[in-house]
């Protein structure tokens, strides 16, 4: 039931739950502790009073001192040195009349039928401590106060007669402490001693410390409040505006997100605003890139098709040999034309797959085209004659941060790109170069027919291809990757005609890592 309940409250809400629990908590156990210090505080003094009463009773038997004023007086006098840490020691017979009192030791007679004030108490039986009055206010109805005389005949007439009992009495700022205990002689009754200490400073330590919680409750209180109002205005709330944002891209909305704002923070929040940014970027390219990609593969197909279609229409209705062989060549050349689509565009989602799990590294990119070229004139070594030119004598390392197998399948693609336009006894070369703007520079030069558009930038566009003698090898899309992959590895691609010469150049430049 808890857990679903902290389940459907906010962050915020669920801060707050917890710091108010553990405050009522930490709250519970300082009121039981504030409840318990004061007995525990007051049992230590009454003990000791405890110890004084035994030892004075015991003095009392042990000397004969008889319970009257006179024998009292003079008992007070020979031991008023036991008595010097105590504010005062009182004397009771057993009809509960004053018969000494170390305040009274100028031997003034009155001061024996002077009146003690009226008290409250407390009881303390077996060391234990019982609250049976508790009235502070002294200008309250006087019915409230139990006069000492009171306490002694409910004392004598309690079940507790023969206990020790702890009395305390607080008034004008004052915290008096009285332990009273009953004098036996031969099993009779025979008076009352009473011990009263001014105790203020337990009044002192219990009022330190209730100062002291309530002063800690108002700190923690006023943290809580400070560290909840930071906690909403610096991470709650900017986590609801990334949520609203994502609501946004979900629902395809145009309102305009606080996204902005948060990018520019530099700690943790900003770094995942600028990643949800980016990653969502990411996305919608490669969705409207999916879509475009779609599109254009229909439309391509398409053509095919319809070619198909019609040549096919035509070879049923004609018996002309030559007219049949044409059609035939025609339906063979649009079938390869539908299937380069096919598997082109088959192997450039694998390779979109590919790529999202593959990381970038520091390559020498000069052993890997040396390797691709080896295995194209093995493979050509009769019609094409490839080489390798290093413009620094090949002394240099071409580092650069990149995918090994993504720069062999650029310069592959070059490579049968320039491959299939170049005649019979042409040559292709491969030059390796790095500038002084720190530019890795590779050309792939052809003696093949060139471009003929004005624009060399149209060759890179998916599906485009002007040459209509080679259209059924290639598909129009492996320029188009290679320009993605160098794209992906932060380079540039462009496409030019040889200034002198009959042929194309293709140069790539990458980001040097030396």
């Amino acid at each position: 039931m808890l857990s679903k309940f902290l389940k459907s409250l906010s962050i915020l809400k669920k801060f707050l739950f917890i710091n108010l629990v553990i405050f009522t908590i930490i709250g519970s156990f300082t009121i039981i502790y504030l409840n318990n210090v004061q007995p525990n505080l007051i049992k230590k003094k009454s003990i000791n009073h405890i110890n004084i009463i035994d030892n004075t009773i015991e003095n009392l038997s042990r000397l004969d001192v008889k319970f009257t004023t006179k024998d009292i007086r003079k008992f007070l006098f020979s031991t008023r040195f036991i008595f010097q840490n105590l504010d005062r020691v009182i004397f009771f017979d057993n009809e509960l009349s004053l018969i000494g009192d170390t305040d009274t030791l100028d031997l003034d007679p009155r001061s024996f039928s002077t009146r003690l004030n009226e008290i409250e108490f407390e009881s303390l039986n077996d060391n234990k401590i019982d609250r049976s009055v508790d009235n502070k206010d002294t200008n309250k109805d006087k019915k409230n106060f139990i006069s000492f005389k009171d306490i002694l005949k409910k004392y004598s007439d309690s079940d507790n007669y023969g206990n020790s009992f702890t009395f305390t009495q607080e008034n004008f700022n004052q915290f008096k402490l009285t332990t009273i205990k009953n004098v036996t002689k031969d099993g009779l009754n025979v008076g009352y001693l009473a011990i009263t200490e001014n105790a203020n400073d337990i009044k002192t330590a219990i009022d330190e410390r209730k100062a002291f919680v309530v002063r800690t409750a108002i700190a923690v209180g006023f943290v809580i409040l400070i560290f909840s109002f930071v906690l909403s205005r610096y991470f709650i709330k900017p986590i609801q505006n990334l949520v609203s944002y994502t609501k946004i891209i979900k629902e395809k909305s145009h309102k305009k997100s606080g996204i902005d704002n948060l990018k520019n923070r530099n700690d943790e929040l900003g770094l995942l605003s600028k990643s949800l940014e980016d990653m969502t970027n990411e996305l919608q390219k490669r969705v409207a890139h999916a879509e475009n990609f779609s599109t254009d593969l229909v439309h391509e197909i398409r053509n095919p098709l319809a070619s198909l279609k019609s040549a096919s229409e035509i070879l049923q209705d004609t018996n002309n040999s030559d007219q049949r062989l044409k059609l035939l060549n025609i339906l063979n050349h649009d079938v390869q034309r539908i299937e380069r689509l096919i598997t082109d565009y088959s192997q450039m989602l694998k390779d979109e797959v590919a790529l999202s799990k593959e990381k970038m590294k520091k390559i020498n990119i000069e052993p890997i085209i040396q390797s691709v070229v080896d295995d194209y004139n093995s493979i050509y070594k009769v019609k094409k004659d490839i080489k390798i030119n290093y413009e620094d004598d090949g002394k240099k390392e071409y580092s650069i941060n990149g995918i090994e197998n993504r720069i062999e399948q650029m310069i592959a693609n070059l490579l049968d790109n320039s491959i299939s336009f170049t005649e019979k006894g042409g040559k292709i070369i491969v030059n390796i170069s790095i500038s002084s703007n720190r530019k890795i520079t590779v050309k792939i030069i052809d003696e093949g027919q060139g471009f003929k558009e004005k624009d060399t930038s149209k060759i890179f566009r998916r599906f485009y291809s002007n040459r209509p003698d080679k259209f059924g090898e290639h598909s129009g899309l492996g320029l188009n990757i290679v320009k993605n992959l160098v794209e992906l590895h932060d380079g540039k691609i462009l496409a030019s005609n040889r200034p002198n010469n009959k042929g194309a150049i293709i140069e790539i430049s990458f980001p040097s890592m030396q």
